[in-house]
């Protein structure tokens, strides 16, 4: 099976219908209203990078799926890095042979990075493996496709558990931790989003993803004036710090699409500060217009227990749909987050971007590396064992 297989381009025309539905409130306005696109935009992506779900009926289009032979390579790698001795965040491809499996994953590497942008290694079984055999199983597989690996918020945690949590009203209403659907997102940063699936809910939880290319050459086909709106550096981010900046951005002719609604509107979880800029009308309605075309061309992936997922998180948008634990361990949905950047295949970064891009991927400061997920104010007595 090849590794590398892209989906056809979207035509302007076939955006064209998309954008038209009047279900989503895409009504192109009136001549006068600020109808061109921004400067230096273009009128239309042409790539493979602009796709909808319905390019991808077969699953083995994003699905490298391991035969015996190559779990057998990653379990010889795994014996191989521990006999070195080694901390567990040191896993390099010169470390962690996979002879056969990582041409595979190198190509897949350029897929994620400058094609359709995301894949699924599927193939693993979390129960054959210990808890610290499977993160150096993570770690192995996934230093093929991105090398570096970022913090994912200021307390350095590296891994990220996304479980249901409802021991608290706060916890529960949290999008990590709540079991209710979420909408479209980026992560803060990271050029790479990735997550291994250590176990499945009882019902739901599917990963559904949207192309930032198909969404912009819808807007741009029919409403220029969102694109307008969203490239402006006028969105007042309230988190993880209040910031103003754009959205979207075209850089090295690359579209970027950055951004969080609970960062701009609020949520349950972190309800915004009233003496924070609200939202304009015009903004709402951008959000709204991603939220509906991402919907209506959106792709759905049913996740299994030890796939291992690869988001471009540069213009790929994800979110959750909402799920229901069962009582056993292995009913309960438990994801293992990371986020990646390959000095190879990284993508230049706007300048309103660096900032945190800086905080996640730079060398000095504070790593946590948690196999089980921790309390929110958990901190360890220790950094180093004994």
């Amino acid at each position: 099976m090849s590794a590398v297989v892209t989906g056809p381009v979207v035509s302007v025309s076939a955006i064209t219908r998309i954008a038209g539905d009047s279900g989503h409130g895409l009504a192109a306005r009136a001549a006068a209203d600020a109808p061109t696109l921004p400067a230096g935009f273009p009128l239309e992506l042409d790539n493979n990078m602009a796709w909808t779900g319905s390019d991808f009926p077969d699953t083995a289009q994003y699905v490298l799926q391991l035969g015996a032979d190559e779990v057998a390579e990653i379990k010889e790698a795994v014996e191989h890095y521990k006999s070195l001795d080694q901390d567990g965040d040191l896993v390099a491809p010169s470390n962690f042979p996979l002879p056969t499996l990582g041409k595979k994953l190198d190509a897949l590497s350029r897929d994620v990075h400058l094609g359709k942008g995301f894949a699924v290694v599927r193939g693993i079984d979390p129960a054959s493996f210990s808890v610290e055999d499977l993160t150096l199983v993570y770690l192995g597989v996934q230093s093929y496709i991105a090398e570096e690996r970022g913090r994912q918020d200021k307390r350095g945690n590296m891994l990220v558990h996304i479980v249901a949590d409802n021991s608290t009203k706060q916890m529960a209403e949290h999008h990590r931790h709540s079991n209710k659907s979420i909408t479209f997102h980026n992560e803060e940063a990271g050029d790479i989003v990735s997550w291994l699936t250590r176990s499945t809910a009882a019902a739901g939880g599917k990963c559904i993803i949207a192309s930032g290319y198909t969404i912009y050459n819808a807007l741009a086909a029919k409403r220029p004036d969102i694109i307008r709106t969203l490239a402006r550096g006028d969105w007042p981010f309230s988190l993880p710090q209040y910031h103003d900046r754009p959205i979207i951005f075209h850089e090295n002719n690359r579209l970027i699409i950055n951004f969080g609604r609970a960062a701009l509107v609020g949520s349950e979880a972190h309800p915004r500060s009233k003496n924070l800029p609200a939202l304009t009308s015009r903004q709402l309605e951008a959000l709204d217009a991603i939220e509906a075309i991402a919907q209506a061309t959106q792709m759905e992936i049913q996740t299994q227990a030890g796939d291992m997922h690869f988001i471009n998180n540069l213009f790929v948008l994800h979110r959750r749909e909402g799920f229901v634990d069962g009582e056993a361990p292995t009913e309960k949905r438990h994801l293992v987050r990371m986020r990646l950047r390959s000095a190879e295949h990284g993508w230049a970064i706007p300048t309103e971007l660096r900032r945190e891009w800086d905080s996640a991927f730079k060398k000095q400061g504070v790593k946590h590396w948690h196999l089980e997920p921790m309390p929110a104010f958990y901190f360890p007595l220790r950094r180093q064992p004994n």
